[in-house]
């Protein structure tokens, strides 16, 4: 599927005389793409994550208001949130975290929704895809063997796929190992 945002990126590219983007500046424009709905998705009905997917964020994640290292060594706040802005004495308010968590959520749900294609989804898988890809981030989750196994429908072995995605620095964590069962569960309608 050809990303539907491509065009826009490419005239804002052409407008500023062929620069590039960087990070922040393609998060800023995804988020005001999203807050504008300017883009629909092509197929189906677009999925929106319910109370369970963020409910199980933040269960897993915490809420933890002065940037922290977390295991795999990125400078982290709020509930999970990492960023070139997050560094060492990044302090934020509940409010500011929660914010955040709110955009976060939004940004990964359209990419989710762009990755599973059209897939037939039930609203605990997708909720299941979003706490992943999440806590995971959209590259990795878009070219997860998961990813592909729910789009060939074969949901038996997507769910089973969770499980591999419980390391971070290269170490199995157990908070992970927990967090990745309960998406588990959640992708099968169990939670």
């Amino acid at each position: 599927m050809t990303d539907p945002r491509k065009p826009i990126f490419e005239s804002i590219k052409a407008a500023r005389n062929g620069a590039g983007f960087s990070v922040a500046e393609v998060g800023l424009i995804d988020r005001l793409l999203d807050q504008l709905n300017v883009l629909r998705l092509e197929h189906g009905i677009q999925l929106h994550p319910s109370k369970a997917c963020l409910d199980l964020i933040k269960r897993f994640e915490g809420c933890k208001l002065t940037a922290y290292k977390c295991p795999a060594g990125v400078w982290t706040v709020g509930w999970g949130a990492t960023g070139p802005n997050i560094v060492q004495g990044t302090r934020w308010t509940q409010e500011q975290a929660d914010a955040r968590l709110e955009e976060d959520v939004r940004r990964f749900s359209f990419g989710v929704s762009r990755s599973i294609d059209g897939a037939a989804t039930s609203q605990n898988e997708f909720d299941a895809l979003v706490s992943l890809a999440y806590n995971i981030g959209l590259g990795a989750f878009g070219g997860s063997t998961l990813l592909k196994l729910h789009r060939a429908g074969d949901k038996v072995a997507a769910g089973n796929q969770f499980v591999r995605w419980n390391k971070a620095g290269g170490r199995v964590l157990d908070g992970l190992s927990r967090r990745r069962e309960a998406e588990a569960n959640l992708y099968r309608g169990r939670a």
